[in-house]
């Protein structure tokens, strides 16, 4: 990484607390991915934005920013990135992966809590996170009681715009958030004085469509046996889909794309077992599970969670002449998101079965973050339905420290050799 520290003070963050996180990632990137064998050429560009995630993407974000272009913050796949994209500012997934921020996010909230929620509470108010200091505004989501309160924290440090997201799926619900749709974009238009037009919004469908095209091809080259890529470095690409700047993600990972699809004409078949995981999110720098079971006789072929499958799956609708058509494309894919936060939730468990056929899995991992209920909860749902398929599967309820991978190891090294 370069020598940004000038641009780290006109942020206002906390230097000294900062080097110590930048410190440390390096150290642990290097020990977990670039360890790894025969890994893609094309993955040069990810462990690239890996290392100046901190830098050179933050160094692009006060560029634009001195151009006119504002910068929005969010925490979860159901804020439209196309409202974002057609307001032409810009949209950044926010810090919440690591355990470097929990001390901090406990000052202010409880320690039973999720550790996302207090990992990206602890990033804002420690000034340690460089994304959270360019925003000019954030953006939130009614998805769990824990961030719903949690946004009341952070609008005390910061603007913030917080959705409803509705916790069903009847026609009511669908009609509610079109109208927090609606909602939202007047408050970029307010945000960026740019308006939201037709045009403009169908220019951002078309957009996030191809982020979300490219992420499905290369997750369909998964399916081979072997995978041709890794299931840490496809978490990698994932990650960086978060914060990279669109266009030139898409260019990077079509590149990956390709160089995978060469793989796939050579490759002889493997005895690996086939892993999905299913579950929370996984922010950077959370790579704690597959590290631990792509260390194993196993490699993890797809991810049935926020940061995998739900990000991309289900294209937006561009056909309409009206804006009201336009919203409502955008709130049926949004709203076919199967996040554990619905009740009731059966889209979900057709997804994994479906994902069980289509990536030829031997045993799943189900992922679940500590105290985060909805989807401890749901656990029970999952575990019967693959039960009745005879599919094995193992729980591991982990946070982001490190005193519990010789008990998940031990734990997975034990499922591996039951399956």
């Amino acid at each position: 990484m370069g020598d940004y520290k000038n641009m780290w003070e006109n942020l206002d963050m906390d230097l000294d607390k900062h080097d110590i996180l930048c410190s440390a990632l390096p150290e642990s990137f290097g020990e977990i991915y670039l360890t790894q064998k025969n890994r893609p050429e094309s993955m040069n560009y990810f462990n690239y934005a890996l290392a100046e995630v901190h830098g050179a993407r933050i160094e692009e974000l006060q560029k634009s920013k001195e151009n006119g272009k504002k910068v929005v913050g969010t925490f979860c796949v159901f804020v439209p990135d196309e409202v974002i994209f057609a307001a032409d500012a810009i949209g950044v997934g926010l810090c919440s992966g690591s355990q470097f921020w929990i001390e901090d996010g406990e000052k202010v909230l409880p320690r039973n809590l999720c550790p996302l929620v207090k990992a990206f509470v602890g990033a804002k108010i420690s000034r340690t996170c460089p994304y959270f200091q360019s925003c000019n505004m954030l953006v939130g989501e009614t998805t769990c009681d824990g961030k719903k309160k949690a946004y009341e924290i952070l609008q005390e440090y910061m603007p913030i715009h917080v959705m409803d997201l509705p916790q069903m799926k009847k026609e009511k619900d669908f009609e509610q958030w079109q109208q927090e749709i609606k909602i939202f974009i007047k408050r970029m238009e307010e945000l960026t004085q740019n308006k939201v037009t037709v045009k403009r919004l169908k220019e951002g469908i078309r957009l996030a469509n191809r982020k979300r095209a490219v992420l499905k091809r290369l997750y369909d080259l998964r399916k081979n046996i072997p995978s041709p890529i890794s299931g840490l470095d496809a978490l990698l690409v994932s990650q960086v889909a978060f914060m990279d700047d669109p266009d030139r993600f898409i260019t990077k990972t079509e590149q990956l794309c390709d160089e995978l699809e060469e793989r796939v004409k050579n490759q002889i078949p493997n005895t690996k077992k086939r892993i999905m995981i299913t579950g929370t999110p996984m922010a950077i720098p959370n790579w704690k599970l597959h590290s631990i079971v792509e260390a194993l006789d196993a490699e993890i072929v797809v991810e049935e969670t926020c940061t995998g499958t739900r990000y991309f799956e289900n294209q937006v609708s561009d056909k309409g002449n009206t804006l009201d058509e336009l919203i409502k494309n955008i709130a049926q894919r949004y709203l076919n998101i199967h996040c554990a936060c619905f009740t009731p939730n059966t889209g979900r468990m057709e997804d994994i079965l479906e994902y069980v056929k289509e990536y030829k899995i031997d045993g799943v991992i189900y992922y679940n973050l500590s105290f985060c209920h909805t989807y401890a909860i749901e656990y029970k749902q999952v575990e019967k339905i693959l039960k009745d398929k005879d599919i094995p599967l193992l729980n591991i309820e982990t946070d982001y420290s490190e005193e519990d991978i010789g008990q998940i190891k031990t734990r997975i090294e034990a499922f591996l050799e039951m399956i």
